[in-house]
């Protein structure tokens, strides 16, 4: 005697629907979510209970324990980028050209971008590692017992820090990079030395140099408030704080990576319309 299964339940109509808006409404609430945390870390930088104290051991980790690998990053990037692009460069006789080019590009897009994601991995990692283990701790649960918003005492020293020395490390890293590629380009290449300043003089200026440090100051910034509310939001456990720096330098570097266009996007606009006459400069 054969026993026949029942049928199976039928689908629900929004089944098929589910596997691909559950991820989508899940990014909204998490986007959501690091709005309003956002908004509570940068008004904490305005009130009294401002940590001094914390804002200056953090900007001192991030500016100065930073600064070395910062340097020699930009320096050897500057050389890589003159070693890879001399030949092309020499093929149309445009050799004299080749340090113009690439002090825009370190200047505009790489200083900012490098310094960022470096830091993201440095810094970030760091920051949402010692929050989640205070999470996993309950030291930010301790604070709130005793009427201490943690996000305004903890977070907006951090953001702060990083809003400001983040700019600075990216001017190290720009010079850094411009004596890497000046010292391939003169005295490996044999590049005539006036006409590679001439060129350079002509094509980078005051507004590249601003553009660069302004996109540094966004990218620090969001950096240092993905990086904290990764840390806030820890799993419990060891493998919840590894997660948290894990997700803290994932998150960063997409966001880096998305802003830095969507900046360069907005400063050749705003390039555009105060100097009509001129040709947007685009990397």
């Amino acid at each position: 005697m054969t026993v026949e299964t029942p049928p199976a339940p039928p689908k629900p109509p929004d089944a098929d629907v589910l596997p691909i808006g559950g991820p989508i409404a899940t990014a909204l609430v998490g986007l959501g979510d690091w709005t309003l945390f956002s908004t509570r870390a940068i008004s904490g930088m305005f009130r009294r209970s401002f940590s001094g104290r914390e804002w200056l051991r953090v900007a001192v980790d991030i500016g100065l324990n930073s600064l070395s690998v910062v340097i020699i990053t930009g320096l050897f990037i500057g050389m890589v980028l003159a070693v890879q692009t001399y030949n092309q460069f020499h093929t149309v006789g445009l050799e004299t050209s080749l340090g113009a080019v690439i002090h825009l590009s370190v200047v505009r897009e790489l200083g900012p971008v490098l310094s960022s994601v470096m830091l993201a991995g440095r810094v970030g990692g760091a920051m949402a590692a010692e929050l989640a283990t205070m999470r996993v701790s309950e030291q930010l649960d301790a604070l709130a017992c005793l009427g201490v918003d943690p996000v305004k005492h903890l977070v907006a020293p951090r953001f702060l820090a990083s809003l400001l020395m983040i700019p600075m490390l990216t001017v190290f890293a720009d010079v850094a990079g411009l004596v890497g590629c000046t010292i391939i380009c003169l005295h490996v290449y044999g590049i005539d030395t006036h006409h590679y300043w001439e060129h350079s003089r002509n094509y980078v200026g005051v507004w590249d140099v601003f553009v660069g440090v302004a996109k540094a100051f966004v990218l620090g910034g969001v950096m240092a408030l993905i990086a904290c509310h990764r840390g806030f939001h820890s799993k419990p456990g060891a493998a919840g704080v590894g997660r948290a720096a894990t997700q803290a330098f994932v998150f960063s570097f997409v966001s880096i990576i998305v802003l830095d266009f969507v900046l360069s996007m907005f400063a050749n606009s705003v390039h555009d319309m105060i100097w009509p006459d001129a040709k947007s400069k685009v990397i």
